[in-house]
């Protein structure tokens, strides 16, 4: 060989290595930032909003540094969130930093505890309709603090909600939360200490965590409303300083994917019923890193973006620098992400716990820090996986802008985001997608039939009502799990003009909103005669109905609400062939 075509060969290798190179770190997937940086730092959780907006946590607004604004990201007409818009919404009553988060059924938000801030103790609820928070009802123990416990959504739409101490001291005591009777009442004790745990819901709609600092695991199943012992995991999650823990997950194949805060993570093969069911060692986290309290997401393909750090030790619980990896179930295998996020490095100087992810709609992820205010999407380069693709089998139409969707994995496989016990980031609930050419709505849904995962072929149902600012005409819609988007079927809007618009129209004003006892309606009709009106709930029952007679002009006609549970309802004004609705919130 000669000295030339030794160059060559040289200069053709590195060419291959610079070629390997650029497919490898672009087959990672990548960070974006956003156009526009968020009005407030972010200051934690990340929550998908049932009409695609994101609510995000920030550290504005209260006297304390823990916060009570919100900062909520919508996308652009295009449906991207790189390029969305920003908005600052209404102020909590309490300031709270690591609390307890979920999406009820009726597509309000609910939020109770905090580790900081004035709100340890109690909850409140947002309705995103109407921008506005309501306190909840206190616990019926003064002593009992929710703190920075988990909760889950149960099939019937209450929240399981952990208690981390009562009069001081760790315990085991849960509670249910009913947002319809809107109150707080006692559930079956847990066996261990859940604080500190992450829970992963299950096919069996079961919930599963392993106890602090010990080698236990139990499940509650809805169906006996009791706690149950499982068998043991083989490895100890939580390290012994801090009693940290990471996120988990439930994998497409059926398994529960445990990661520790130290370099170990767990598989558990679940039974399906109440029998016990089988642990497996799961593979080592790289480079001696573990997740003490850190984000992770499940992506649409199926693997895990997850945020690490180093092991904890006795001087340093939370270290820095945090790091970002890739593991793939099918290959039990962690890979470490170049350039995370964007142009900043291999990895960040912060610690794991101030990582936060949510899967988007679009199939990418919101990452973003506490303390800052520039906020990132991911996007995996990964298909999204068949097994979680919702189909959808029907449309029917309610009413000229609320339309009843049925079919199947409505909720996904999976739930999502995760972290471990100090934020709940699920979107394993339905959200609807309308496009035309390039143009894209998310409408607002509502009244799932369920709020399981890996449902399979059961039914799947959802309620959803179209924005007043989505034009007339024909259009693509999709229904959207975790990201990953069911094969889109045709849809016919209402024009914008008659009886989809009355806001305008008709200048109907309700107040107040949210209302108890009496809701003040005004509007204008076009005609004398006489007219109903229907206050429908979220299942579509009416609930109370009243006949009365318009003038031509302005009406002015007191609605009783006593009674009625807490909720949010449509009132429905019929007169003559026109139909008018706008949304209540009763409290």
């Amino acid at each position: 060989m000669t000295l030339f075509q030794t160059g060559k060969l040289r200069s053709g290798l590195l060419l291959l290595l610079l070629n390997i190179i650029f497919f490898s770190s672009n087959a990672q997937g990548t960070f974006t930032p956003l156009i526009s940086q968020a009005p407030d730092y972010n200051d934690g959780v990340m929550i998908l909003m049932t009409d695609g907006s994101v609510m995000c946590k920030t550290s504005g607004g209260s006297a304390d540094p823990y916060g009570i604004r919100w900062d909520r990201l919508y996308p652009d007409i295009h449906g991207s969130y790189v390029n969305g818009t920003w908005a600052v919404g209404s102020p909590m009553y309490n300031s709270r930093l690591y609390f307890s988060t979920q999406v009820l059924k009726d597509g309000t938000l609910y939020v109770a505890g905090g580790e900081y801030g004035s709100g340890r103790t109690v909850g409140e609820r947002y309705y995103p309709l109407i921008d506005n928070w309501t306190a909840l009802p206190g616990l019926a123990n003064i002593t009992d603090t929710i703190s920075d416990a988990n909760s889950e959504i149960l099939p019937d739409g209450r929240v399981l909600q952990s208690i981390v101490s009562q009069g001081g001291a760790a315990t085991n005591l849960m509670v249910f939360y009913d947002p319809i009777a809107n109150t707080y009442t006692s559930a079956p004790h847990c066996i261990g200490i859940p604080n500190e745990s992450a829970w992963v819901k299950l096919p069996d709609n079961s919930i599963l965590f392993v106890d602090i600092g010990g080698l236990h695991a139990e499940r509650y199943i809805p169906s006996l409303n009791a706690w149950i012992h499982d068998t043991d995991p083989p490895v100890e999650l939580y390290d012994p300083y801090g009693e940290e823990d990471g996120a988990a997950f439930l994998l497409p194949n059926g398994k529960a994917f445990f990661l520790g805060s130290t370099p170990v993570t767990a598989y558990y093969t679940p039974s399906g019923d109440t029998s016990h069911g089988t642990w497996a060692v799961g593979p080592k986290i790289p480079d001696s890193l573990g997740a003490p309290d850190a984000a992770a997401a499940m992506m649409v393909d199926g693997k895990i973006l997850c945020a690490f750090s180093h092991t904890p030790t006795a001087d340093t619980v939370f270290p820095r620098p945090t790091e970002y990896y890739v593991f793939d179930y099918t290959v039990d295998s962690f890979t470490r992400l170049l350039h995370v996020p964007y142009i900043i490095g291999d990895s960040l100087n912060i610690c794991a716990f101030q990582s936060n992810m949510l899967c988007l709609p679009d199939g990418n992820i919101l990452y973003a820090s506490q303390g800052n205010d520039q906020y990132y999407v991911y996007t995996p380069t990964g298909a999204p996986l068949a097994a979680g693709k919702p189909t959808v089998t029907g449309l029917i139409k309610q009413d000229c802008d609320t339309f009843l969707a049925v079919g199947t994995l409505f909720n996904g496989i999976t739930e999502g985001a995760a972290y471990g016990d100090d934020w709940q980031m699920s979107s394993n609930y339905p959200i609807v997608r309308l496009t035309s050419n390039d143009t894209v709505y998310y409408c607002t849904t509502y009244n799932w039939n369920s709020t399981g995962v890996m449902r399979g072929a059961a039914a799947d149902t959802t309620q959803f009502v179209i924005p007043a600012t989505v034009p007339g005409g024909t259009y693509s819609l999709q229904v959207v799990a975790n990201g990953n988007a069911s094969d889109p079927v045709s849809i016919n809007v209402c024009p914008t003009e008659g009886i989809r618009n009355l806001a305008v129209a008709h200048s109907i004003n309700v107040f107040p909103n949210p209302a108890s006892g009496l809701v003040t309606l005004e509007f204008n009709s076009k005609s004398s005669g006489a007219y109903n009106i229907k206050l429908v709930n979220i299942y579509g029952q009416a609930v109370r109905s009243k006949d009365a007679v318009s003038v031509t002009g302005d009406n002015t006609y007191q609605f009783p609400l006593h009674g009625i549970p807490t909720g949010i309802y449509t009132i429905i004004i019929r007169n003559g062939d026109g139909v008018y609705t706008t949304k209540l919130v009763v409290n």
